[in-house]
């Protein structure tokens, strides 16, 4: 018997919906394995698979006679759901949620907690290895994600443009021209991309990533303007309720979000997974002087979206990051519209995702500071980009 364990647990789809598995290890305090669990688990979501994860792994602890848990998990949704500070509205979560609070009430404790995705490799490979079993084939990246190519199963169909191509900011009425063009089915959810204001890093052309730089007093202009403009718009206050505004951790986006919020009414929250790219060694350096300093490898970057920079994330990883938080946020706030506020690599991502396009998107679209951009994501896996770039508000 051990009276504390550590459950680490995960889950993918291949499609999402599609081919799906968890895995779960349970270690002792010593970081000993001492239970492991994995099933191929049919065609469902992501989401449902990680929490099919954590109930395999409270139900092992328990087999375990554990009286105390840490959960430790890569899905900001499942942690901030079962921790009590996320409303559970998807009607295929609340079901496991209750399953896996059952069990949970069988420990004297028990504590979740958010963890990178390098930080959960062991229960990362076992839901690889049961999705393995349920296709039949090879791996092709991580569970739920895009493979190489930069195909994006979650997003996947025909990318569409919409007919009247206005810059307008489309009311939140479904376009019965877009669903028709794309044969998309259901309400879509509604993300508006706002880019964060000016800072000095940006007047300057630097690199500018984990930096935690403020706005500048031109970026606080911009981003009281964009704010006034989205203040304007319809069908972002509902019954006198804000829509959700969600930010990157960093005080520049953070900056621009409360600008939007306050004209709203709203308040604002973070996610992690909306932070910009890290460049590493690069941070705060020009082009001109990243490339005299690591000529090569430079070079390599700009073509390769799976070289990092030296000491930084490749623009893979940012992807596989950014689809994991698109993912929660679907989840938690299907069929809504959602303001999000970040930065050019998560934006142009999201982007690329609605397009499905290849990474070389990445290199050919430019994102101005305080611009707005829109995609739409359907519950049955089609997208649709409705608008890219928009700076009007600030002419």
């Amino acid at each position: 018997m051990t009276s504390h364990v550590v459950v680490e647990a995960d889950g993918g789809s291949r499609g999402n919906p599609g081919p799906a598995g968890y895995g779960a290890v349970v270690r002792d305090s010593d970081g000993q394995v001492l239970a492991e669990r994995k099933e191929s688990l049919g065609v469902v979501t992501n989401n449902v698979a990680e929490y099919r994860g954590l109930i395999a792994g409270l139900a092992a602890a328990a087999e375990l006679g554990a009286s105390t848990v840490d959960v430790r998990m890569d899905s900001k949704l499942v942690v901030e759901q079962m921790s009590g500070r996320w409303k559970i509205k998807h009607p295929d979560m609340q079901p496991l949620a209750e399953e896996a609070k059952g069990l949970a009430a069988g420990f004297s404790r028990v504590k979740y907690e958010w963890i990178p995705r390098a930080q959960n490799s062991h229960a990362d490979r076992l839901a690889n290895e049961a999705m393995d079993a349920a296709t039949g084939k090879p791996a092709a990246g991580r569970p739920g994600k895009p493979n190489q190519s930069g195909a994006s199963p979650r997003a996947g169909g025909s990318a569409t443009r919409t007919p009247e191509g206005r810059p307008s900011l489309p009311t939140r009425k479904p376009d019965r021209a877009a669903v028709a063009w794309t044969g998309a089915q259901g309400t879509p959810t509604r993300l508006l991309l706002l880019r964060h204001g000016q800072t000095e890093m940006s007047a300057l052309r630097r690199y500018s990533g984990r930096g935690d730089v403020p706005l500048t007093e031109l970026g606080r202009t911009q981003a009281a303007a964009a704010a006034k403009r989205l203040a304007a718009t319809e069908g972002l206050v509902v019954d006198g309720e804000a829509v959700p505004i969600i930010s990157s951790p960093l005080t520049r986006t953070k900056q621009t979000a409360q600008a939007v919020a306050d004209a709203l009414g709203g308040r604002v929250e973070t996610h992690p997974g909306l932070i910009e790219t890290d460049f590493g060694e690069w941070e705060g350096l020009t082009f001109a002087e990243a490339a005299d300093r690591d000529p090569e490898l430079h070079r390599s970057w700009l073509g390769d979206s799976s070289v990092p920079p030296p000491g930084g994330e490749s623009f893979d990883v940012v992807h596989r990051r950014v689809r994991k938080a698109r993912d929660e946020l679907l989840a938690e706030h299907g069929g809504r519209t959602l303001v999000l506020v970040s930065h050019v690599t998560p934006i142009k991502t999201l982007l690329r995702m609605g397009l499905d396009a290849g990474p070389q998107l990445l290199f050919r679209l430019h994102l101005d500071l305080a611009s707005l951009s829109i995609v739409e994501f359907y519950p049955d896996g089609n997208a649709s980009v409705r608008l890219v770039n928009d700076t009007s508000h600030l002419s």
